[in-house]
């Protein structure tokens, strides 16, 4: 994989992300400058995939501004359109590369951003309801 492989992917990916109903709506109300955005993903990319150190962000962060529009399921589609176009343009190793890194990632965000620990008691686990942990603290 190359960084011309890259350039010719993103851009593409984001057409179709741009185009697909359930997606295309939340990133075309978060991005307002578009060529800047695509400089940014393919400097992520290049980062994860070519060890480029070009990417300087927070995934985290990006993601967590648009909390209230977006959901779970809408990373799910954009793994979808992903598979869909790196299968068309690149060979299979890559695409296939590429498709696992990104799964790896977008479960990544998806526990940043919507899974959260109950808070903690502070209290040894004996000390605890006994119906949370089966035992009796006599």
């Amino acid at each position: 994989m190359h960084e011309t492989d890259l350039a010719a992917l993103v851009p593409r990916f984001y057409e179709q992300v741009r185009r697909d109903a359930l997606i295309g709506p939340v990133f075309d109300g978060a991005i307002d400058d578009w060529d800047t955005h695509l400089e940014k993903l393919m400097a992520f990319w290049s980062s994860v995939m070519l060890t480029s150190g070009r990417y300087k962000g927070n995934p985290v962060a990006a993601h967590a501004k648009h909390l209230a529009t977006i959901t779970p399921a809408m990373f799910d589609r954009w793994l979808d359109i992903w598979a869909e176009v790196t299968d068309q343009i690149l060979p299979p190793a890559a695409a296939q590369a590429l498709q696992t890194k990104a799964g790896r990632i977008a479960e990544s965000l998806k526990l940043a951003l919507y899974f959260r620990l109950p808070p903690a008691t502070g209290m040894p686990i004996s000390m605890r309801d006994s119906s949370q942990t089966g035992q009796h603290s006599d």
